[in-house]
């Protein structure tokens, strides 16, 4: 098999639509060829739910623990976006290759496949794990059902890099993200006797208001480090519906919200206090002329923070492996707090700028791909010496 370079690689990679509503299978069918065709075993671990897979693979011993270069294989829509040429055909003008998902992440992932022959020519005494994962776009959490298995059938790393694009600096801590969905249920009623019925838009509206009152608190509370911007917590509501007509009392209502906490926030803060609230003003209120009304919050997706381990090795190792000597924080949540809440120290350093990323016409520099080879080059030169 000739040997493919990372812009062969992601030409490939780009050309398959694994937008994350859509099955990312065929993608994965084709890693797994490549990988095999090499004389590597990969681990296929498929979505329990729906058509979608993440691949494990390791080259070097798989006894010991290890580092694991993770990214994930699905990608945001491109739906309403104006590009310029085909999203899914990546297109080289001036440096910049241009493609949905070139930025985000695949152009990680496709240095990380084209450096394999050179991983397995070192050898390694320290292995090196690949992990691809889906659904990060949406929910963080499609990447669990391979880290539920480290330890298990699977070899659990010591440390994680997640190939995320900072211009490959690395970053050592992100904010908390948790998705919530919350619905309101009241009575309906002609809108000519309001104290009839329990309207569960006015409720929703009260939620709504404690949810930016909870949000103003943790702007005052600020981020004792000072690396996060914003320089706080933040809460926030997307969407907001209810009701069925201007002239009847509203007997549904239904509202997405967020929350991005900065790492020393506990993650159950925010829905806890928001439930307090729920149930001891805003019920009452819609109990009294509606005994069944209800308020129902559902988390729809977590995704944890990562905070800094100055002395793991992760953060050592992709220091040096960068020439650098600082740390930064990123302000975009990412799979890296699945790793270390699974006690994997873990950093986010890849390719590319997030400003980039999600736009038409995604586009990631020819020269932030060279620099990342160059990263997996010292990578591999510290485990085939087995300085891991």
């Amino acid at each position: 098999m000739p040997q493919l370079s990372t812009e062969d690689i992601l030409e490939r990679l780009v050309a398959f639509d694994t937008t994350s509503s859509r099955s990312n299978v065929a993608l994965i069918d084709w890693v797994e060829s490549y990988v095999r065709d090499l004389g590597i075993e990969p681990v296929r671990v498929p979505d329990p739910v729906q058509d979608k897979a993440s691949l494990f693979f390791t080259v070097g011993p798989k006894e010991r623990g290890g580092i694991c270069l993770s990214g994930h294989t699905d990608v945001v829509p491109v739906a309403g976006q104006a590009w310029t040429n085909d999203p899914f055909t990546l297109t080289e003008r001036d440096g910049r290759l241009y493609g949905r998902g070139a930025c985000d992440m695949k152009g990680f992932i496709a240095c990380c496949l084209a450096k394999l022959p050179k991983f397995l020519a070192a050898p390694l005494a320290t292995p090196i794990h690949v992990l691809l994962s889906y659904d990060e776009e949406i929910t963080c959490e499609g990447v669990l059902h391979t880290i539920r298995r480290f330890g298990q059938d699977l070899p659990k790393p010591l440390a994680t890099i997640v190939g995320e694009p900072t211009e490959m600096q690395v970053a050592n801590a992100h904010k908390s993200c948790a998705g919530f969905v919350t619905e309101v249920t009241g009575k309906e009623y002609h809108s000519s006797q309001p104290e009839q019925g329990a309207s569960a838009v006015v409720a929703g509206a009260m939620l709504v208001v404690e949810i930016n009152r909870l949000a103003q608190e943790l702007m005052q509370r600020g981020d004792p480090t000072g690396r996060f911007d914003p320089p706080y917590s933040t809460i926030h509501v997307g969407t907001f519906s209810g009701g069925t007509a201007r002239n009847i009392i509203a007997k549904q209502a239904r509202f997405h919200w967020e929350f991005r906490g900065l790492p020393n926030l506990d993650p159950e803060e925010v829905p806890r206090r928001v439930q307090a609230y729920a149930a001891a003003e805003v019920l009452p209120f819609l109990r009294r002329t509606a005994p069944l009304a209800r308020i129902e919050t559902v988390r729809e997706f977590t995704a944890p923070a990562i905070g800094p381990e100055p002395d793991s090795l992760a953060e050592r190792s992709a220091l040096r492996f960068t020439g650098s000597n600082r740390t930064i924080t990123v302000g975009f949540a990412t799979e890296g707090g699945q790793f270390q809440k699974a006690g994997i120290a873990t950093v986010i350093c890849g390719p590319g700028s997030i400003d980039q990323a999600h736009q038409p016409d995604e586009w990631i520099a020819t020269g932030e791909l060279r620099r990342c080879e160059r990263f997996l080059d010292e990578l591999a030169t510290a485990c085939a010496k087995g300085h891991l």
